[in-house]
């Protein structure tokens, strides 16, 4: 099984009055590593996604459950893999680590949808042949 590996800067931005991140920044980061995996290991960048193809993968549930703060200047190792591959749908686990503090951990089930019908649709050959190595069980049929 594979784990995608992304760091992102803390930046004043993500912080709130106290110096620690702002609890709605680390699902905005959570998009970030999703829209970058798609962009990156997929190979179908959102631009591509939403605008050609007229295809989304809104997210239907999204947990953080808060380790320990993250603070201007960290930089956060994240890594997504996989929970669970569904027909049109996929459960991502995501991680944070400052170093070796753990930051958070979450998941997020997103469905690809056609934009227009606002229907799922099942994943190509393509990408569920992408995401399949990304799972850390075994995938739905």
């Amino acid at each position: 099984m594979a784990s995608f590996q992304l760091r992102l800067d803390i930046m004043f931005h993500h912080c709130d009055p106290a110096g620690i991140v702002f609890y709605p920044r680390y699902f905005e980061m959570m998009n970030n590593v999703t829209e970058i995996f798609f962009r990156d290991v997929v190979g179908w960048p959102f631009s591509q996604m939403h605008a050609t193809d007229r295809r989304g993968i809104p997210a239907v549930s999204a947990k953080l459950d808060f380790k320990s703060p993250a603070r201007l200047g960290d930089q956060l190792d994240w890594s997504l893999q996989v929970a669970r591959l569904g027909k049109s749908s996929v459960t991502f686990d995501y991680h944070a680590f400052a170093g070796p503090r753990e930051v958070l951990a979450g998941q997020a089930a997103i469905v690809h949808t056609d934009l227009d019908a606002m229907k799922s649709l099942q994943w190509t050959p393509e990408i569920r042949a992408v995401l399949v190595d990304y799972v850390n069980e075994t995938p739905d049929d």
